[in-house]
């Protein structure tokens, strides 16, 4: 991922609430912090989201789709990484794929934004998938991801 990418929808152009009450369905916390604030945790460094434990910091101008990443990175770790999260959530290749299916998903759940809208911003940012986009990768190559989440009751199909 790279910073220097277009940032895409950010959350000053959604229902922050709504993201935020979202969020506290899989047990997560969304602070929204002041513009020009430092954000707290953030691996890729502002305006990105930060993540320690349960907590999702962010600012008016910290891009929907970096919310997602990093809330989907607590929802599909186990309760004792949880407890160490800060900042860098680890994980190997085939949970970073559900991570990534997973935000994608929980796009659909936010008015204003969509799957479709969240694979553009992850493209123009700079995810980068073996089919050279998002989209193709969700729609054609992402069956271990599904299979992943499935697995471990994330979803159910």
């Amino acid at each position: 991922m790279n910073s220097n990418k277009v940032k895409g929808v950010c959350l000053e152009n959604l229902d922050s609430d709504q993201i935020a009450r979202m969020l506290r369905t899989f047990g997560l916390n969304l602070v929204l912090l002041k513009q020009q604030q430092r954000i707290p945790s953030s691996f890729w460094g502002e305006p990105e989201a930060g993540i320690v434990r349960s907590t999702v910091f962010a600012r008016p101008d910290t891009p929907i789709h970096s919310v997602l990443h990093e809330a989907c990175h607590f929802i599909c770790m186990s309760d004792e990484r949880r407890q160490g999260l800060d900042t860098d959530a680890g994980g190997d290749y085939d949970e970073e794929n559900a991570v990534c299916y997973l935000q994608i998903l929980l796009a659909d759940r936010i008015d204003g934004f969509n799957r479709d809208q969240c694979m553009v911003d992850m493209d123009n940012w700079g995810y980068t998938f073996r089919l050279g986009s998002a989209r193709a990768w969700f729609e054609s190559d992402a069956e271990d991801a599904r299979e992943w989440l499935s697995n471990r009751g994330l979803i159910n199909f």
